[in-house]
């Protein structure tokens, strides 16, 4: 099974806030096999305690330490949010627009989020990313397919 999957993408989404749009990229990790429903507390929790918002409009939510043991398998899960999330209420500026829901075993998804470094690095491919109704492109795009065709 691959790392990220079209079943662990959903475009177009809304949610009312980060914390909501975090329980929808866990469920697709939780839904596709990736992890047990108890990691999405985790990942919730490490939120409160260090932001994951990356830059360009990119957050990539994960478990603590303690949630190893609720990974099945290595997966990653991607929750378009077109209208953009608040992420830091002390920055309302700062929304995700891409919410990258991370469960690792060991350092498979490394090629992911390295895809992922150099696609919001371009700020046009990031909002492309965000606004596509494509699921092919955000799946070529984080798999590292050139050209994300």
């Amino acid at each position: 099974m691959a790392i990220l999957e079209k079943n662990r993408i959903k475009l177009g989404a809304t949610a009312v806030d980060k914390q909501d749009a975090i329980r929808q990229a866990g469920a697709l990790l939780v839904k596709s096999g990736c992890v047990d429903a108890p990691y999405v507390d985790g990942m919730l929790a490490r939120e409160t305690t260090m932001s994951t918002y990356l830059g360009n409009g990119v957050a990539i939510p994960h478990g603590q330490y303690e949630n190893r043991g609720d990974v099945k398998q290595t997966g990653i899960s991607v929750l378009q949010v077109p209208a953009g999330i608040v992420w830091d209420e002390d920055d309302e500026d700062e929304l995700a627009y891409l919410v990258i829901g991370i469960a690792a075993i060991g350092d498979e998804h490394m090629d992911v989020l390295a895809n992922l470094a150099e696609a919001i690095e371009d700020p046009d491919l990031a909002e492309e990313l965000a606004r596509t109704t494509d699921v092919d492109l955000i799946l070529n795009c984080l798999n590292g397919v050139p050209d994300g065709v």
